[in-house]
């Protein structure tokens, strides 16, 4: 008899050891993640990023390149609104092109490593090796981490970043302070130690074959509808006045202010399609909106959105309000 109870708890013993060999702890998953970064060439990966941060959730296809050191391309797509855009970073410097309309902005940037990116694996992977405070649960078929952020809207306070058991990127959840949800990305496809061709980062090479699939925006004929900021840092409209830039062409100038505050919002129809426009920016980053990614100064930020051009500035507003407004003129046109 105590030889059969010996018998068993030393293969109750044996089985213990054996699940808590094959369970990975939070250590041994970030060294792996550590070595996956040093050692990886690049990737190719898929994805649906969700947005929930205005009147109705907008969804866009995302198509993320890496290849090592510092080449990336990130192109998006937003069928209902007929969107689609791409941010790409060569030896030239880092570019924002928008297809349809021919259009592109060069900056000498250190994007994406200034701040984190929702969609780059790496930015992903270091937010979670340098949170100290993060949190961690090993699932069945995933690992989870809970990180601080540093996002260019601070209200993307806390992510979610889950990764399956190869340590390929399947979700991230982007909330606010109160745990609300407002963005969220979901991998489909991750290739690592991707090949590329030597046009695959080239921005001409680029600009052509996006316009082979996204219809060009002509805007000739058509009236845009004039949207007001619902976020204006308290200061009150002052005036709203139409410049005529040509017969079939106008902008509409508002300015918003108080006794030390001003801002000036400008929206112009965009019908220039034929000859190409390459704006170079002597200072100056991509700043993403969440429904369209813009270009950003110190004092303005310029962007596009459903084939209307806009134009922010001021001399005394900082960036983080400047982004606020901007990110608030996107639903109905209401003063």
């Amino acid at each position: 008899m105590k030889k059969t109870l010996s018998m068993m708890l030393t293969a109750f013993m044996f089985v213990l050891l054996l699940s808590a060999c094959g369970a990975q702890s939070q250590n041994d998953v970030l060294d792996s993640l550590e070595e996956r970064m040093e050692s990886m060439t690049g990737y190719k990966a898929e994805a649906k990023m969700t947005l929930s941060t205005g009147e109705k959730p907008l969804t866009y296809d995302l198509e993320i390149w890496h290849k090592k050191p510092d080449f990336y391309r990130v192109s998006l797509k937003n069928a209902e609104k007929d969107q689609s855009q791409m941010i790409l970073r060569n030896k030239d410097g880092v570019f924002v092109l928008t297809p349809a309309l021919n259009k592109s902005f060069r900056f000498q940037s250190d994007w994406p490593e200034n701040n984190s990116q929702v969609y780059l694996f790496q930015s992903l992977i270091s937010d979670i090796l340098n949170d100290t405070d993060r949190g961690f649960k090993s699932k069945e078929k995933s690992y989870v981490f809970h990180t601080k952020t540093n996002y260019q809207n601070k209200n993307l306070y806390q992510q979610e970043i889950t990764l399956n058991k190869d340590l390929d990127p399947q979700q991230v959840r982007i909330m606010d302070q109160d745990q609300k949800e407002l963005v969220r990305l979901d991998f489909s496809k991750v290739k690592f130690n991707a090949k590329f061709d030597k046009n695959s980062f080239d921005m001409e090479s680029n600009m052509s074959s996006a316009q082979f699939e996204v219809p060009t925006f002509s805007g000739a004929g058509e009236e845009f509808e004039v949207l007001y900021p619902t976020y204006t840092a308290n200061l009150n409209i002052v005036n709203e006045r139409e410049v005529a830039q040509g017969e079939d062409d106008s902008k509409v100038v508002l300015n918003y202010a108080d006794e030390d505050k001003s801002f000036t919002l400008m929206q112009q129809k965009n019908t220039a399609v034929e000859t190409a426009s390459r704006l170079t920016m002597s200072s100056g980053e991509p700043v993403d909106l969440g429904f369209t990614v813009g270009a950003m100064t110190d004092q303005s930020i310029t962007w596009n959105f459903n084939g209307v051009d806009y134009l922010l500035v001021s001399n005394n507003l900082g960036q983080e309000e400047l982004m606020a407004i901007a990110r608030s003129v996107n639903g109905k046109a209401i003063k």
